[in-house]
């Protein structure tokens, strides 16, 4: 059984920057970061495999946000900056013991509590 608790999010202003981290227990083969705004889908952000910390971007967040995974501390962080308005969403951290698509959230088993994420112009 994958837990995963998140922390991190708040309000900052366009061009700020923000670090949301999950710790995780049992084992996973994917970690990712989704997020959701209203009235939208809920999109992958960031993916990085725990076998050989190989990362994926949503072509959105490339060059702005990083993630990044502590084996030793069993926690996955995602770096957010140059934050703009348009990356206001609820973010989840996921993780699946399986190698599965950031394009299918629905592949995900396992989630985070969320976290917002506010950025204001």
């Amino acid at each position: 059984q994958v837990q995963l608790v998140e922390s991190g999010g708040g309000s900052v202003q366009a061009g700020e920057s923000l670090r949301l981290s999950c710790a995780t227990s049992g084992y996973t083969y994917v970690l990712a970061w989704f997020r959701q705004a209203p009235g939208k889908e809920r999109e992958g952000v960031a993916g990085i495999w725990t076998s050989d910390s190989s990362t994926l971007y949503a072509d959105s967040v490339k060059g702005r946000f990083t993630i990044t995974h502590d084996k030793a501390k069993n926690t996955v962080y995602l770096q957010m900056n140059s934050l703009k308005p348009e990356d206001t969403a609820m973010y989840y951290c996921a993780a699946s013991e399986y190698r599965v698509p950031l394009s299918r959230p629905a592949a995900f088993r396992y989630w985070g509590q969320g976290s917002q994420v506010n950025v204001s112009s």
